[in-house]
């Protein structure tokens, strides 16, 4: 970095700093019987679902400060115009494709021969917390059971939620725990990890099946005016497999341009992660997915396995911005280096 540019982005930074230290709007979280509900400065912004019959919790929907949803509606309710691909994208999750041989990730018959053929359930075990203030805090515990009703792994959670003047923060921390009496692999594969689905307008152009007048199957240009860009400065379809600190998917919608980033922390494994950002919105950091994502090692397909001993654990922590304006407006960098001091 530029010695000009590393003072510009401290002074951003302390700027941050000092705005964080004003009054933020009141986070209200609220125990419902299948959901926790999260309010901002008395706004209604996600509920965190945990009800029965989902394949894992998911956050659903995801508001702007000004109320624009920011995720897509399916499977949970069906939108006209929006693609209805991939039903176990559900808005903001985190789940992986190959666990112990047990695919978390996919649903029925996804990514069938590349994937395992059990499809697992991450299982709601309780609210162990929620805490209501300047920072909202949920702490929940799950199990991730495959098909047979085998115990694959435990986690403890925790989502922080916060108000910052370029939108809104959810702090995800994750400890996964593999059983007492097996280690827990986590294989290599682009299906991963901590993850969003964009809202159809959000997305960049692409292309889907669909039918002509006559019935047959045809390719159908959608999408909106959606941009990737990472903090290496990679642009649309090249941030695909790439590797950096930070993510941003922006678009402009109804005259105004809002952005999703995703922080990875400096402590995780393997970082910088590796970005699952696709034209049609899926978007995600993976830190197993090594042989997918670097073509020299597509011949390695155990590259990056990471293998959890028998009692053992894995913590990855990342922070999601929900944001207003582009990654420039909004100080997505400046943002990214305040999160990275964080313990």
């Amino acid at each position: 970095m530029k010695p000009h540019s590393a003072f510009f982005l401290a002074f951003a930074c302390l700027a941050l700093s000092l705005r964080a230290a004003e009054t933020a709007p009141a986070v209200k979280l609220t125990p419902l019987a299948d959901r926790v509900r999260v309010e901002i400065g008395g706004q209604f912004f996600t509920d965190y679902v945990f009800g029965e019959g989902a394949s894992r919790p998911y956050c659903y929907p995801i508001l702007a400060s000004d109320g624009m949803p920011l995720t897509r509606n399916f499977p949970m309710k069906e939108v006209a115009g929006e693609d209805t691909d991939h039903p176990w994208h559900r808005s903001f999750f985190f789940a992986h494709s190959i666990v112990n041989g047990v695919d978390f990730w996919n649903e029925g018959a996804g990514d069938a021969g590349r994937s395992p053929k059990d499809k697992g359930k991450t299982v709601h075990d309780a609210v162990i917390e929620t805490t209501s203030g300047a920072v909202g805090t949920l702490h929940t515990r799950n199990r991730w059971v495959a098909p047979s009703g085998k115990l694959i792994a435990t986690d403890d959670r925790t989502l922080r939620f916060q108000a910052v003047a370029e939108g809104r923060f959810i702090d995800f921390e994750i400890t996964i725990h593999a059983t007492a009496d097996e280690p827990l692999l986590m294989g290599d594969n682009k299906d991963g990890t901590m993850a969003t689905r964009l809202a159809q307008w959000m997305t960049m152009p692409h292309l889907v099946n669909a039918k002509d007048a006559e019935g047959k199957t045809i390719k159908k240009e959608t999408g909106g005016t959606g941009h990737i860009v990472s903090a290496k400065g990679d642009k649309d379809a090249a941030v695909w497999g790439t590797r950096a600190d930070w993510c941003d998917y922006h678009a402009e919608h109804a005259g105004q341009t809002y952005g999703v980033a995703i922080f990875d922390h400096p402590q995780n494994l393997r970082h910088p992660t590796w970005w699952m950002a696709r034209d049609y919105g899926l978007f995600g950091a993976n830190p197993f997915g090594w042989h997918d994502y670097e073509k020299e090692f597509k011949d390695q397909p155990h590259k990056g396995d990471h293998t959890i001993p028998a009692g053992g654990s894995l913590t990855l922590r990342y922070r999601v911005f929900f944001h207003l304006g582009d990654e420039q407006a909004a100080h997505v960098a400046a943002h990214y280096a305040d999160y990275a001091k964080t313990k």
